[in-house]
């Protein structure tokens, strides 16, 4: 798998999540400091699911980032390209299921929400996947990408990437049940898109209203969106006010 870039073998990376999973949301946590929890808690919360509505949370993982959306009273169903993945989230009271994003198997205008957390650098084709959560999202209806991205601060974006190139690589190997996997987590991350690039994808995809969050200094990026209705809507890719920026860590 090619180094710092996005280049990638689909059926490579699902064995490689296949052989991590066991120890997956533990290392994650520890490499985020505990800030993994907060971005799913802010990602549910951009969602604004209410009780009754559908939500489809895409690359969901062993079902943690599922079971926090689930908290909304929503019906949430996760899916995942990851065997191994999906089985260790088999003791989870969770709806998880084993598919691919870039082609979904759902009807048209199924969920009223979609939901993609880190997972969409993993996609072979990100603009594909996009494209495919808005066929399965009613006209209208939510789209929220949590993804890592580019610090704002550059001293902050400076050490961050250190951390990204020899500090997160070096931890990974003594905690990770597959080091290998963080290697190439933090070169994707490095080689990904910043704010505005994903912007652009998120709104060239089809979805329309596209706006964008700094969470921890800009290390992660919420992006929203809606499904097109049937009348366009007014094309408005923005940030969201900088007074709701968290501050870096």
């Amino acid at each position: 798998m090619s180094r710092a870039t996005l280049a990638k073998d689909p059926d490579e990376v699902t064995r490689m999540f296949d052989e991590a999973a066991g120890r997956y949301d533990r290392t994650n946590t520890l490499l985020s400091g505990g800030q993994d929890k907060l971005w799913r808690a802010r990602t549910r919360a951009a969602l604004a699911l209410a009780p009754g509505e559908r939500c489809l949370d895409v690359a969901c993982g062993t079902g943690v980032s599922t079971e926090e959306l689930a908290q909304s009273g929503a019906t949430v169903i996760g899916i995942d390209r990851s065997p191994g993945m999906v089985a260790c989230g088999a003791a989870r009271s969770l709806d998880l299921r084993v598919g691919d994003a870039l082609a979904l198997p759902f009807e048209a205008a199924t969920f009223d929400a979609v939901t993609i957390m880190f997972g969409l650098r993993n996609v072979v084709d990100p603009g594909a996947a996009l494209r495919e959560m808005a066929r399965v999202t009613r006209p209208g209806g939510r789209l929220v990408v949590c993804e890592f991205s580019h610090p704002t601060w550059t001293p902050f974006r400076t050490v961050y990437l250190r951390y990204l190139m020899g500090g997160l690589p070096w931890i990974a190997d003594r905690i990770s049940s597959n080091p290998d996997a963080y290697t190439y987590l933090s070169d994707t991350i490095r080689a990904w898109h910043d704010q505005r690039s994903l912007a652009a994808l998120i709104r060239e995809a089809g979805w329309t209203r596209v706006a964008w969050r700094n969470l921890t200094g800009g290390i992660v990026a919420l992006h929203r969106a809606l499904a097109p209705a049937e009348e366009p809507a007014p094309q408005d890719t923005h940030r969201y006010e900088q007074r709701h920026e968290e501050s870096p860590v």
